[in-house]
């Protein structure tokens, strides 16, 4: 009986000694490390407890998902970035068109002159006539203006010309105008993009109660700054394309109607009155008459 007493005294010793261990090993693992080092230094471990919870938000807020920079960009412009995107594929668009039209294929075409100047050698008035008429470019249709009033005489033909080819020069200059207007536009709409983002940064500086983050101005100050970016990269280009373009089509204008004149002369004589006669003492006969102006149908 003694022996079995102390056996179980012997057991109840190990048990209590296995649960010691059981909780001074769940209390190692649960407590921070931390907290033990300021235990085994004689410190308390609530305020280093306090200082790495501190630390962790501090390194959360900083890994906090990053964004793209386009992501931001289209972010931060806000509506006036997209007012002047708008306004970029209309500069985009006006461009592609007007390379297309102001070609010297358009304007003077050697073919259609080669063709044309062949036909007054040949006293082929009428194909003259019709070949300027069904041609497209530039200076067909102002010769075929002009040819079409020369029953008038040949001042009417050529005020008839005149006026065509100011009528389609306005209308080229109205196109390469637009060019200027959104040279004009694209930074006004950037300086209204940098108004705003400067009014939303002082909103947050006005309304913090505390010297703000510069997180908390950087999507006022990006906003400002991306609109102004987005606007003259839209201005440069246009007004660029509008000097270019505009030089382009004073050139082309000057050689059509230098080239216009040149074949226009060969109806100059054509439609006045004949020179009156003379008497040739000599016996020869009467002077030649001009021709009249013909008639284009």
């Amino acid at each position: 009986m003694k022996g079995f007493t102390m056996h179980l005294s012997g057991v109840r010793s190990r048990f209590w000694r296995l649960v010691l261990a059981v909780l001074v090993g769940w209390m190692s693992l649960g407590l921070p490390q931390s907290a033990l080092n300021a235990q085994d230094e004689g410190r308390p471990a609530v305020r280093d407890d306090i200082g790495r919870l501190g630390v962790e938000g501090n390194a959360s807020e900083v890994r906090k998902p990053q964004e793209s920079f386009l992501a931001w960009m289209i972010r931060a412009s806000g509506i006036f970035g997209f007012l002047i995107m708008l306004v970029a594929f209309a500069m985009i668009a006006i461009i592609m068109m007007i390379s297309l039209q102001l070609r010297r294929d358009n304007y003077l075409p050697s073919s259609f002159i080669e063709d044309f100047e062949q036909q007054l050698q040949a006293k082929d008035y009428q194909g003259a006539y019709e070949s300027a008429k069904g041609s497209d470019s530039f200076i067909g249709r102002i010769l075929a203006a002009g040819m079409g009033r020369l029953s008038r005489g040949y001042d009417e033909a050529v005020e008839q010309m005149q006026q065509v080819g100011e009528d389609e020069t306005m209308s080229m200059e109205h196109k390469i105008g637009y060019l200027a207007l959104i040279g004009s536009i694209a930074p006004m709409l950037g300086l209204l993009g940098t108004v705003q983002g400067m009014v939303m940064a002082f909103q947050v500086i006005a309304n913090s109660t505390t010297s703000p983050k510069p997180s908390e101005l950087a999507d006022g100050i990006a906003t400002a700054l991306f609109t102004t970016l987005e606007g003259l990269v839209v201005a440069i280009p246009a007004i660029v394309f509008y000097s270019l373009y505009k030089n382009r089509l004073a050139r082309f204008l000057m050689e059509c109607g230098f080239v216009a004149d040149n074949l226009m002369k060969n109806f100059q004589n054509i439609g006045k009155p004949a020179a009156p006669a003379t008497v040739n003492r000599s016996g020869g006969g009467s002077p030649t008459a001009v021709p009249a102006a013909p008639h284009f149908h």
